[in-house]
C-alpha cells in the first residue's frame, strides 16, 4: 500500500509511525512531509530512514525555516544528529505522489502541508485521507466506548485540526478526496505504549523499524513510567487495516474554536468510535 505521511517532532509519536510504516510488509512509504519542515527536522526524519536502509523523498512546509520544533526526547534518544535539507516542498511532494491514485494520505501534524497541496492544486484527487484529528462526542459514540475525560461531552479542541484550522476544513470539504477516515482525540487517548505493551512487543519477532520503536520506547519509559500515548501510530495501523477501529459516517464541524462530530449520510467522512487493542498491536507489530 503506497502511504504519503505527514509529521511533525514536537511529540515522539510521529517518529515511531515513520520507523513503523519504513518497513511495514504492508506499507510501501511513498513521501514523508515535515511540519514546519525545518534542517534539524528534515535530518532527524532522514537519519531514521537511513539507519531503516530505506530511501524515501522528504518535504519541508517551508525549506529552510527556523525555530525549535524538536522535542528534546529526540535527542535524547537519537543523539546530535547532523541538519539536512529537504528534497523539495512538501506540497510539490505530495502533487507528484498523487498522481498514483492508490495512494492514501496519512497526518499526522498540523495540516498545513496537504492544505497547501489544495490551494497550489485544488483539483488534485486523493482517493483516501487517514488523519490522526477530530472529536466524536456522545451523539456519535455508544456508552461503552466512551472514555470518562470525556463523558458528556460533544465538541473538544484537536491539536492537529486546530494547528490550521481552514487547511482542515478545506480537505473536509473538498470534492477531490474519496474517502476520509477520522482516527479521533476520543479513541486515540485510551491508546497508551506503557510497560506492558513493550514486554508484549518483546516477546515478538519484529521488523527492524518496529525495533526501533521499542528501542526508542526504552528511552522513553525510563524518563515516563506512565508511558506513550500512541496517537498516530494508532492511525498508521488503521491506514494499513480500518479493522482496527470502529468508525461511523459523519459531518465533522467547528464551532467557537473546538470540533465535534453529528451522525450523518453521504459525506465520505467516517469517524472512530472504539478500538480493538489486540487487533492494532497485531497489525502495527506484523512482519508478514
Amino acid at each position: 500500500m503506497p502511504i504519503a505521511l505527514d509529521m511533525e517532532t514536537g511529540d515522539p509519536d510521529d517518529v515511531f509511525t515513520l520507523c513503523a510504516l519504513a518497513t511495514h510488509p504492508w506499507a510501501r512509504l511513498v513521501a514523508v512531509t515535515v511540519m514546519p519542515g525545518t534542517d534539524e527536522q528534515v535530518g532527524i526524519v532522514k537519519h531514521l530512514l537511513d539507519r531503516l536502509g530505506v530511501s524515501v523523498p522528504v518535504g519541508a512546509y517551508r525549506p529552510g525555516t527556523e525555530g525549535n520544533p524538536v522535542s528534546g526526547f529526540h535527542r535524547r534518544w537519537l543523539g546530535k544528529v547532523p541538519p539536512r535539507e529537504p528534497d523539495a516542498e512538501a506540497w510539490q511532494l505530495l502533487r507528484d505522489v498523487f498522481a498514483d491514485e492508490d495512494t492514501t494520505l496519512l497526518t499526522g501534524a498540523p495540516l498545513k502541508n496537504p492544505g497547501m497541496l489544495l490551494e497550489q492544486n485544488p483539483d488534485v484527487r486523493i482517493a483516501r485521507w487517514v488523519a490522526q484529528g477530530g472529536f466524536a462526542g456522545d451523539s456519535v459514540v455508544p456508552p461503552e466506548h466512551r472514555l470518562a475525560k470525556f463523558e458528556g461531552r460533544e465538541t473538544c479542541g484537536t491539536y492537529n485540526f486546530n494547528g490550521a484550522p481552514e487547511a482542515a476544513l478545506k480537505l473536509l470539504e473538498s470534492p477531490h478526496i474519496g474517502e476520509r477516515v477520522l482516527v479521533s482525540k476520543n479513541v486515540c487517548h485510551g491508546v497508551v505504549y506503557d510497560s506492558a505493551m513493550h514486554a508484549a512487543l518483546s516477546a515478538r519477532q519484529l521488523t527492524p523499524g518496529m525495533a526501533l520503536v521499542r528501542q526508542g520506547m526504552d528511552v522513553y519509559l525510563a524518563k515516563r513510567r506512565a508511558g506513550k500515548a500512541f496517537h498516530d501510530p494508532l492511525a498508521a495501523a488503521v491506514a494499513l487495516d480500518e479493522s482496527v477501529c470502529t468508525f461511523r459516517e459523519v459531518e465533522v464541524y467547528r464551532e467557537r474554536g473546538v470540533w465535534g462530530a453529528r451522525p450523518a449520510a453521504g459525506t465520505r467522512t467516517r469517524i472512530s468510535v472504539s478500538v480493538d487493542h489486540a487487533r492494532f498491536l497485531d497489525v502495527l507489530s506484523a512482519t508478514d
